[in-house]
């Protein structure tokens, strides 16, 4: 996905729209009328006249109302709370990745010694009224204890200065703060829609959960005593970061600790900005299960792509053809793994040239090409982030051959320059050298190639205005937060992953390109890994060359 910020569909400047053949009845915004008049399906245009009144309560209204309707005698309770089996007493064992998040710990608390760090899961966001998003923890919580897919909303993760550390000891300790099942006696187990057993499933215990992380684990209700415990800023007490934006309630919590210590907002805010920093550096290199759990992201993809192609037929035939691209891979991303990385984007024709192109509510035609921007995240949250263009019939006409060719040959010079030593923004310059090269040769710009790569110029980027590369692992846009001598002025190193993704955008506005070109949009984009002599296209699997792309496509729609 190309690096820069990620828009919802409603915030994005959406500047194609695509025209359709008369009879198909699909306007750019998706909606199906033959024209947009509330008659043309069947509704009469409302008229101003009587309507149910609606007053104000003369009464305070109640902060919360409550509609639905649950059993709360104490007999219900007894009955309920009986005859059901005992749970099992073996416990689960360590998680694959409690190890390597033992070791990622031990990094952050040497980083920032002798401090309390406070790293919440997160909490529910609201999708609609009572109806939550599916929950996906934190980033840094989840590369911290090993956790994944959905959990767990709420908890907390603490590490601290270990106050019996001798000579032997270890410098820090780490507690999870967790709410576990509730017992079948409690009204929440059966009443509660957020952790009633009835409602979401089997909890799991506190015991469960620190065999599985290797963790200390206590009970939620006892944070914010440990939260506020000895914060201060002058002899004997602890400073106390906490990951902003993650979860209000605990972010609270530790202000109002370190406000009560008499610790400034701006210097609460400056501390936790640098555990940002701290937690997004520690992820540049990527240890041995991250890059396994890459590599099982890639192969899901890769094998996503290949149902995309499969399905093209059917996106043909459908007024909404992007949109049986895009579930075609999201099918697949959800069963193999905890589903997509990001939002799908799945753009047909002049769409393509919309970056963020994800409403994918238009059409799919023969003689098009469709660029597909997707990745499978796994149940650990590492993720994909790939990018074919593929021609919609198998065959690429003269001029999206020419765009193609164009763009394969600038990442062909950034994988060329790839290796340890050299610069990240290095391999970005490569690519755009090659973009400036094509676009002065197909007479575009106002001047020369080297006038055109000065900091100046960059009028080549009028067809490329994203960058070329972007760090990837359990965020799709990873790292995100680390220094600029880290990232885009830091050497590549064996265990980096990132991407590799020129384009071209030719809109069909764009009154500078020659005719045939206009509409066409391509990018191709790869995930790539350091190694300690080069680099590996670890979604090399997925062919990137015309006529490779041409004879994959007959294979798949022949089988």
């Amino acid at each position: 996905m190309p690096p820069g910020p990620r828009l919802t569909a409603d915030l994005e400047v959406v500047f194609l729209t695509r025209v359709l053949p008369s009879g198909t009845g699909q306007r750019h915004n998706g909606e199906m009328s033959d024209d947009g008049s509330a008659e043309a399906i069947g509704l009469e245009a409302p008229e101003g006249g009587t309507a149910t009144p609606v007053s104000a309560s003369p009464d305070a209204p109640d902060p919360e109302v409550e509609h639905r309707q649950r059993p709360s005698s104490p007999a219900f309770r007894k009955f309920i709370a009986a005859d059901w089996a005992p749970r099992p007493e073996e416990l689960p064992a360590p998680l694959i990745a409690a190890a390597f998040a033992a070791v990622r710990r031990d990094q952050v608390a040497a980083a920032l010694p002798g401090e309390r760090l406070v790293l919440p899961a997160g909490e529910f966001r609201v999708r609609s009224n009572d109806t939550d998003y599916r929950f996906r923890p934190h980033s840094a919580f989840a590369h911290l204890t090993g956790l994944g897919t959905d959990r767990e909303p709420d908890a907390v993760l603490m590490i601290e200065p270990n106050p019996a550390q001798g000579d032997d000891g270890e410098p820090s300790t780490a507690t999870l703060f967790f709410r576990p099942r509730a017992e079948r006696d409690t009204e929440e187990f059966y009443a509660s829609p957020r952790y009633g057993e009835l409602w979401v499933g089997v909890r799991p215990s506190l015991a469960e959960v620190a065999a599985e992380t290797g963790l200390i684990v206590r009970h939620l209700d006892e944070l914010a005593e440990a939260a506020a415990k000895d914060v201060g800023s002058g002899d004997g007490a602890l400073a106390v970061r906490v990951v902003r934006g993650a979860d209000s309630s605990v972010e609270q919590l530790v202000n109002a600790a370190r406000e009560a210590a008499g610790v400034s907002a701006e210097d609460a805010k400056t501390a936790d900005t640098e555990l940002a920093r701290v937690l997004s550096e520690l992820r540049l290199i990527k240890d041995a299960y991250e890059i396994h759990e890459m590599r099982r992201a890639i192969d899901i993809t890769a094998r996503g792509f290949a149902d995309i192609v499969r399905a093209l037929p059917a996106a043909m035939a459908t007024a909404r053809g992007e949109r049986v691209v895009e579930t075609a891979f999201d099918a697949r991303a959800r069963q193999e793994g905890n589903g997509v990385g990001y939002d799908t984007i799945a753009a047909s024709g002049p769409h393509a040239c919309t970056l963020h192109w994800i409403r994918n509510d238009g059409p799919v035609h023969s003689g098009d090409l469709v660029l597909v921007d997707a990745g499978a995240e796994v149940d650990s949250l590492y993720t994909a982030d790939v990018t074919r263009t593929l021609p919609v019939n198998g065959r690429f006409s003269d001029p999206q051959l020419k765009v193609y060719q164009a763009v394969l040959d600038a990442a062909d010079a950034a994988f060329d320059v790839a290796r340890p030593g050299v610069k990240f923004s290095e391999v970005h310059a490569a690519a755009m050298r090659v973009i400036a090269q094509r676009m002065h040769e197909w007479g575009l710009l106002p001047g020369t190639v080297e006038e055109s790569l000065d900091k100046e110029g960059q009028f080549h980027r009028r067809w490329m205005v994203h960058g070329t590369s972007h760090h990837l692992g359990i965020d799709v846009h990873d790292c995100a937060q680390a220094r600029k001598e880290m990232y885009l002025d830091a050497e590549l190193a064996p265990g980096m992953i990132f991407t590799i993704e020129p384009g071209l955008y030719f809109g069909p506005s764009d009154l500078l390109v020659p005719a045939e070109l206009r509409g066409i949009g391509v990018r191709i984009e790869d995930d790539v890994l350091v190694t300690e002599d080069g680099c590996e296209n670890l979604s090399g699997m997925l062919p990137r060359q015309p006529v490779e792309i041409e004879a994959w496509m007959a294979s798949l729609r022949a089988s």
